[in-house]
């Protein structure tokens, strides 16, 4: 018999595509936090009386409301992370590009949004040819942001606003005009010769293995000076670390230290799955070029779970900031080595939800066709793995996806609905939110007329991937319109004036056309828009704390209209309602009895009904 919510509505499916999901990794948890006791926990351990004990206990000390949950979960569990894209984010110094003094202006709007942490994508030093995820010195600041000044006044600063910064951390690979690269690329028996991959060539003179990188091509690259391959689990201009030496690994965690000393909140660790290789063999040919994917030879190898507790144990352990994984991978049976008391990280960024519209195709000119239902179960497996043991980081943006209201409502014609019916969700789930730069505004995608003015190299990749598979240039630009970088990188758009106030020069990429009607000012001031939205719900979250201790179920979950939940913590419940369709939803009106409408998209909301791209709570 499938678990029901108190009101008899099936709500746990633990069905195949879940299975899957923990196996590929597409899962991830955290250190438990909030309300969580669910049944469940006592269908694992009924056969052991010991256990059984044990979970009585566990139940009796258990929150009976969601205020007194709260008090017990840490900050980073309470509170809303914003993504800040810095190089677009507020130029202030007229250079077309972002800087760090940018964002300590704009403090205060960020309060406004209830954001508790700001992270940051890299602002190292970098030659910014993959946007500064191609860091040539850690231990510095890029002057296109600004100085370690710069950086230190902004710490302090957000922190008197009650926020915490958090860094982007890239240990995979560097940049190869990082100076460790300059001198590991010199000779075979410089002290840097075993801090990046190395491998002789195979007898034919040929890369090592036949894997492709993620941006496309071979993952290996012929260095003259040392007749050898370096290994790129990206493009060749970012040369992986070799994490089996360990002078490379105790420099990073001095490195981590260094800046979490200067009071950071915590760091997002980028692409961390790949660090551990296995041996350099050949891997099935999976596509027309005839290489195989390096995610499928390196995600996730045996050992790499020795590292990552090696770096929690020297960096992490003492400080109440948390880490956050970008992994992918991780079976079920690991995930408590990963995450909670025991793991690793304190959360995991996973990829289910965001890979559904997508059609799980690493490459985009592939179908993507795809229904509600396939999201919500993705949402579901996801929130269901945290249930008992661990937390969520929630997101439907980030620097790497397309704007959620095109990728998820690539049918709305009401953008502004739609944006704010995607916030109750984002601000809803069981978990951290994390809301990325201009999400607020209802930011759409663009669709620039030429491959030549998208500046992301991934997108030069997959157009030219693309066109080699046959595809003529228009459905190669299509494909790039619906799933390039630079639509979550276009400039921040804060006022009506030239370049939307983003910048008094030529701005790195081109502003979004619609920037005189979306831009923070002029929709700050009205207050039917998706900003002054996401400022208010923020207040409501605040307000109903069962938003953010309560217990996950899903309800309604074969409808392909409606996504619709619950959060529970102990006397205390809501229900949350949220059409994705352009059409009136209806739903069972006694899913809210004794509830009243507590906030929503449309002011108001009639039970059992609900308006298009319209999202209730009921609490």
């Amino acid at each position: 018999m499938r678990n029901t919510s108190p009101i008899g509505t099936p709500v746990t499916r633990r069905t195949a595509l879940a299975a899957f999901l923990g196996a590929s990794g597409l899962i991830g948890i955290a250190t438990l936090g909030g309300c969580s006791n669910d049944a469940q926990q006592a269908d694992d351990t009924a056969a052991s009386t010991e256990a059984t004990d044990a979970q009585t206990t566990d139940a009796a000390a258990a929150p009976t409301n969601s205020a007194d949950a709260l008090a017990e979960m840490a900050w980073w569990q309470k509170t809303i992370v914003y993504e800040a894209y810095p190089k677009s984010f507020l130029d202030t110094e007229g250079q077309g590009t972002g800087t760090l003094a940018g964002i300590t202006a704009k403090l205060d709007y960020l309060a406004e949004l209830g954001v508790g942490a700001i992270w940051l994508t890299p602002v190292y030093k970098s030659p910014q040819k993959d946007n500064g995820y191609d860091i040539s010195d850690y231990y510095d600041i890029d002057p296109r942001f600004g100085t370690m000044a710069d950086m230190e006044e902004l710490i302090e600063q957000a922190a008197t606003r009650n926020i915490r910064i958090v860094m982007d951390l890239v240990m995979n690979h560097t940049s190869d005009e990082n100076e460790w690269f300059i001198e590991s690329s010199s000779s075979k028996d410089n002290p840097k010769a075993d801090w990046y991959i190395w491998q002789d060539a195979k007898e034919d003179g040929s890369a090592p293995t036949n894997w492709r990188g993620i941006f496309g091509g071979s993952a290996w690259t012929w260095n003259e000076t040392r007749k050898q391959y370096y290994l790129h689990t990206f493009a060749e201009f970012q040369p992986d670390l070799n994490w089996e030496c360990e002078e490379m690994r105790k420099e990073l965690y001095r490195m981590a230290k260094f800046w979490l000393e200067k009071g950071l909140g915590g760091f997002r660790i980028d692409a961390v799955t790949y660090i551990k290789k296995p041996a350099f063999t050949d891997g099935k040919s999976d596509a027309e070029d005839g290489l195989s994917s390096i995610h499928a030879a390196t995600a996730n190898t045996p050992g790499i779970l020795d590292f990552l507790n090696e770096f929690k144990a020297e960096v992490m352990e003492g400080s109440d900031a948390f880490a956050v994984g970008e992994a992918n991978g991780v079976s079920a049976s690991e995930l408590s080595s990963w995450v909670g008391e025991n793991g690793v990280f304190d959360m995991i960024f996973e990829f289910s939800h965001i890979l559904v519209p997508q059609g799980g195709n690493e490459t985009w000119y592939e179908p993507d066709d795809w229904t509600l239902t396939q999201l919500k179960s993705a949402f579901t497996a996801s929130q269901e793995a945290t249930a008992t043991n661990g937390w969520y980081p929630i997101y439907l943006e980030n620097h790497d996806q397309a704007r959620s209201v095109s990728q998820f409502l690539p049918d709305c014609t009401d953008t502004v609905a739609g944006a704010k019916m995607l916030g109750t969700v984002l601000l809803t789930l069981r978990g951290t939110p994390f809301m990325y730069e201009a999400e607020e505004l209802g930011y759409t995608n663009v669709a620039w007329s030429s491959i030549d003015d998208y500046d992301d190299v991934s997108s030069h990749n997959q157009y030219k991937m693309a066109l080699e598979a046959g595809k003529t240039e228009e459905e190669a630009l299509e494909a790039v319109h619906k799933h390039s970088r630079d639509n979550a990188r276009t400039p921040m758009q804060w006022d009506t004036s030239k370049n939307a106030g983003f910048t008094t020069g030529k701005p790195w990429l081109p502003v979004h056309d619609d920037y005189e009607e979306c831009n923070a000012e002029t929709l700050g001031a009205d207050p039917d828009s998706a900003l002054s939205y996401y400022r208010a719900l923020a207040q409501e979250r605040n307000a109903l704390p069962v938003l953010v201790a309560g217990d996950y179920h899903e309800l309604m979950a074969e409808s392909e209209e409606v996504y619709a939940f619950e959060r529970v913590c102990g006397n205390d419940r809501a229900v949350i309602l949220t059409n994705w369709t352009g059409n009136e939803a209806t739903y069972d009106a006694a899913l809210v009895d004794g509830l009243s409408f507590a906030f929503g998209t449309h002011g108001t909301s009639e039970a059992g009904k609900l308006q298009p791209y319209e999202g209730a709570i009921f609490a």
